[in-house]
């Protein structure tokens, strides 16, 4: 018998699929606007932040992302 395996935290691993889709599709249209791409991956960045800390999930990838993207936290 198989068992069905659920994540820990569903909704946010949700956010982050939902997150990382509208990024992809805001690089492909950016085309080479540098300022676009930038602003898509700082969007990406505080969402993801924003869910973990929402859910309780660890922060450090969100942050040490947004710190090379140059922005503090």
């Amino acid at each position: 018998m198989s068992v069905v395996q659920i994540p820990e935290n569903m909704i946010h691993q949700a956010n982050i699929a939902r997150s990382e889709m509208i990024r992809q599709v805001s690089v492909a249209a950016a085309g080479n606007n540098q300022a676009s791409v930038r602003t898509a991956e700082l969007l990406h960045a505080r969402t993801c932040l924003a869910s973990a800390i929402a859910n309780r999930c660890g922060t450090s990838t969100w942050t040490s992302m947004l710190a090379e993207l140059g922005v503090q936290t």
